[in-house]
């Protein structure tokens, strides 16, 4: 069950790198299969229980996925001391426009879920 979940994953991710080949230079292949597999979830309604199951499998291991930016971190110390002017103003300009965003998103969300439950009575 679980193998034919990760070849699913794995058939997506090899289809997103030969789209980003062919079509999408700018967009990583990985980020195209990502987006493949969400448009084949949508298609489906659902999530099929030998994904699901290797999902589950797979998040177990997810902090392993940490240790390379945390050594890099530490090698590259020096070089993001230099840059931190820069990292700080992007990460706060980043947080001021995102935070306000999705608050608005949310507001329009709620206002359009009314909405539907106000028809539907």
């Amino acid at each position: 069950m679980i193998l034919k979940g990760l070849t699913w994953l794995a058939l997506l991710q090899l289809l997103g790198n030969v789209i980003n080949l062919v079509l999408l230079p700018a967009l990583p292949g990985p980020i195209i299969g990502m987006l493949l597999l969400f448009g084949l979830l949508l298609l489906r309604r659902g999530v099929p229980e030998s994904l699901e199951k290797t999902a589950a499998l797979l998040l177990q291991y997810l902090p392993l996925l940490l240790i390379v930016p945390a050594a890099g971190i530490m090698t590259s110390a020096g070089a993001l001391r230099d840059d931190l002017p820069a990292i700080a103003a992007g990460l706060v300009l980043s947080l001021l426009i995102t935070v306000p965003f999705c608050g608005w998103l949310m507001q329009r969300l709620i206002r359009r879920l009314d909405r539907q439950r106000e028809d539907q009575a």
